[in-house]
């Protein structure tokens, strides 16, 4: 049975159907990409995931039927959102900002334990632990965004364009991160427009086009599928594929 089984998934925006009727599983340790171009229903997706938008179809997390759930509902049941944009609180720390990422923790001395394997992930951030968020670059920002979903221990990450506004050697920086995630174990549904990148260290990746499924299979696969992908996602992004 996958950790997370989406089916019929359909969401609506008033007149504009968003999301129309997909199906997506992702199996425990695995890392799994939607790519597609803006506007495709990706981070739509991720947000039906986690109840943050109403939706039509199944969701099932390790086999409990989630859709309709509260938010901090499914976050407790072990399924957390690192949105597009960071959205860390620049006001609070570096610190403050885990804490708040911990508020799922049952108890203190998991939090502590978390707060010490992040700051082992992330070396920068335990460096800068008292620095408001607000003033840490755009990359550092994304690391913390990761680190703060991180302390609630979720069993699956979902990650909505991590390298949206970076500059490519952070990129780069990013990507390497979401390696060691995947080397230790961690579930990921990776939303991504950097195919190359994505393609390299996913297992499998769909690809979504106007709400709806295009094409899915092996990263392997759609790497050597570039003319087919190049159908659904457009020139300039299906370019970024790599050869």
């Amino acid at each position: 049975m996958p950790l997370l089984s989406v089916a019929g998934l359909t969401v609506r925006y008033g007149a504009i159907h968003a999301v129309r009727g997909i199906d997506i599983a992702v199996e425990a340790g695995e890392v799994v990409a939607v790519l597609g171009a803006n506007g495709a229903g990706k981070s739509t997706t991720l947000k039906a995931i986690v109840g943050l938008v109403p939706a039509g179809g199944e969701i099932r997390f390790d086999g409990a039927a989630i859709q309709g759930w509260a938010t901090e509902q499914i976050v407790r049941r072990g399924v957390t959102l690192v949105p597009e944009g960071r959205r860390v609180f620049p006001s609070l720390t570096v610190l403050e900002n885990l804490t708040l990422g911990a508020a799922a923790c049952a108890d203190r001395g998991s939090a502590d334990r978390h707060r010490a394997e992040v700051f082992d992930l992330f070396p920068i951030l335990a460096e800068r632990r008292s620095q408001r968020a607000g003033t840490l670059s755009g990359g550092q920002q994304q690391q913390l965004a990761i680190a703060r979903a991180l302390m609630s221990e979720p069993r699956l990450l979902l990650l909505d364009e991590p390298s949206l506004g970076l500059a490519p050697q952070i990129v780069d920086s990013i990507f390497e991160l979401i390696l060691r995630l995947k080397q230790r174990g961690q579930t990921i549904l990776l939303v991504e427009q950097n195919l190359a990148a994505a393609l390299d260290i996913a297992d499998r990746a769909y690809v979504l086009a106007n709400g709806v499924i295009a094409m899915s299979g092996t990263a392997d696969a759609l790497r050597s599928s570039d003319e087919v992908a190049r159908a659904y996602l457009g020139g300039a992004v299906a370019a970024a594929l790599p050869t």
